[in-house]
Parts: structure tokens; C-alpha cells; sequence
């Protein structure tokens, strides 16, 4: 091999190490089955959630994954393999490949790393199954929210019936007060 095609190789590496390093989600997965159409569908899909997949040689995905601290990710690296790479959310981009692979009956989700942490494909579909982080936070947002109106409420009890009372004896005519005052 020449030393222009190993420093083509070695710049790749690096491409590929900074895109691991940067991804919330790196996911191996069989790609062989697909269309080019199915793959070009996939792609759009994962661009528009700041994703990609990729069809890359196991060698570079071996040096980029070791360079990464990723070893045991190395076992999984064998025949024809793909990348998705999710930049802005962890769950979305493994959602869209999940649900691909299953309608489409073909590949499979081999072994990635969810927010630097490496994962089976099992526990890569179990994760797929949760919601967004958007909505994860937003339910836990409305449950702290809860308890906070509901005290709220309470406090606010006896200045509504102080406000009651007060706006009652406005009310009143001038001699059932004066009455009930000068006794």
C-alpha cells in the first residue's frame, strides 16, 4: 500500500473517531438486503434528526472504536456493517433504524454506545422503546409542577375566604355595620 493511500486511510480514521467521539448514539447494524432506495430512504430520514448512516470497512471501524475507548465493540464487527451516528439525540436516530429494520424484515441491529455507555442489541431495542428526552422531561417537569400547584392552592385557602369575608361585610348595608360595630 502506497503512503498516499495510508494517509487517506489514517485521515479517515480520524473523520470517523471525531464523529464516534461527537455522537450521542453510534449504532453497528447489517445492512446487507437493502435497496439502494431503502438505504437513500434511511438516510433522509436520519438526516432530518442530525443523523447519518453510514457503510464503512470493519477495519476503520475497528481503529476509530479502539481509538475511542469502545473495545469491546470489536467482537460485533463482523461481515458487511453499517453506522448510524445520532449528533443531537440519543433515542430518535435508534428509534428510525428500529423501526426500519422492522418493516422492512432484513438486518439487524448488531452493538452501539448510548451517551458513552456500549450496549447489546438487546438492550439497544429496549432503549429504543423509551421516549424522547423532550418528553421525558416534560413528564418530569409535570409531576414536580403537581405537588407545587396543590401547595399553592392550599396557602392561597384562607386568604380567598379572608377575601370572602371582607368583600361580604362590603356588601352589607351601613346600619346592619354599625350596629354590629357600636354593640
Amino acid at each position: 500500500m502506497s503512503a498516499k493511500a495510508i494517509a487517506l486511510k489514517q485521515q479517515e480514521v480520524n473523520e470517523l473517531k471525531e464523529k464516534i467521539e461527537r455522537a450521542k448514539v453510534l449504532v453497528i447494524s447489517d445492512y446487507l438486503g437493502y435497496s439502494v432506495k431503502q438505504i437513500t430512504d434511511l438516510r433522509k430520514k436520519l438526516f432530518a434528526n442530525g443523523s447519518e448512516f453510514r457503510v464503512v470497512k470493519n477495519t476503520l471501524i475497528e481503529r476509530a472504536v479502539a481509538d475511542c475507548g469502545y473495545e469491546p465493540l470489536k467482537e460485533h464487527l463482523k461481515g458487511a456493517n453499517a453506522l448510524l451516528l445520532g449528533f443531537n439525540d440519543a433515542v430518535t436516530p435508534l428509534k428510525v433504524l428500529v423501526k426500519f429494520i422492522k418493516d422492512n424484515e432484513k438486518g439487524a441491529i448488531r452493538a452501539g454506545v448510548v451517551e458513552k455507555s456500549v450496549f447489546d442489541a438487546k438492550q439497544l431495542g429496549e432503549i429504543a422503546k423509551l421516549p424522547a428526552k423532550e418528553v421525558l422531561i416534560a413528564k418530569a417537569i409535570g409531576g414536580l409542577q403537581a405537588p407545587l400547584s396543590g401547595l399553592v392552592n392550599v396557602l392561597q385557602g384562607p386568604i380567598r375566604k379572608l377575601v370572602y369575608a371582607l368583600s361580604a361585610i362590603k356588601d352589607l348595608p351601613e346600619k346592619q355595620v354599625d350596629k354590629k360595630g357600636g354593640e
